[in-house]
């Protein structure tokens, strides 16, 4: 993967991406879950958006490692990195959910369906995942701008 494009760091430019389709997967996926009509015209974008997520959040740990070895390692660096790397199983619980839910409404429509333990299982896990994915990409977004911003002095 190169590290730059343009002379930019790509960390930033993939980053911005994946802050933007992780939390729109997470959103979308709680309003089908909890709002039918939603459900109905959405049909499979919360799992396309929640999948788009799982592929963007390795591309972003990846540049940041590549983007990590040409700055400074300080103690906010690391702790950065160290939240990046936890939120992929945040965003593969919450692609699989989607998914889920999303299979079980298409054969609901069909005329059959899933065990309802099986569609209740599956919706824990979206609300779970969906909570969790925010809270995490907040949590790195913020330690994200703390590494970079940190040795700007405060007027």
């Amino acid at each position: 993967m190169p590290e730059t494009v343009f002379g930019l760091p790509l960390h930033p430019l993939i980053v911005h991406g994946t802050v933007v389709i992780v939390p729109l997967a997470a959103i979308t996926v709680l309003l089908a879950v909890f709002w039918p009509r939603f459900r109905d015209w959405a049909g499979p974008l919360p799992a396309g958006l929640a999948v788009v997520g799982l592929i963007l959040v390795p591309l972003s740990t990846s540049s940041g490692e590549n983007l990590e070895r040409s700055v400074e390692e300080t103690r906010l660096v690391e702790r950065h990195a160290e939240l990046g790397d936890q939120l992929l199983p945040f965003v593969a619980v919450l692609a699989v959910a989607a998914i889920g839910l999303w299979l079980a409404r298409r054969r609901e429509r069909a005329g059959s369906s899933w065990p309802k333990v099986v569609v209740a299982v599956l919706v824990v896990l979206a609300v779970l995942a969906a909570v969790g994915t925010a809270v995490q990409v907040v949590r790195i977004g913020h330690s994200g701008a703390e590494a970079a911003w940190s040795d700007v002095s405060q007027p």
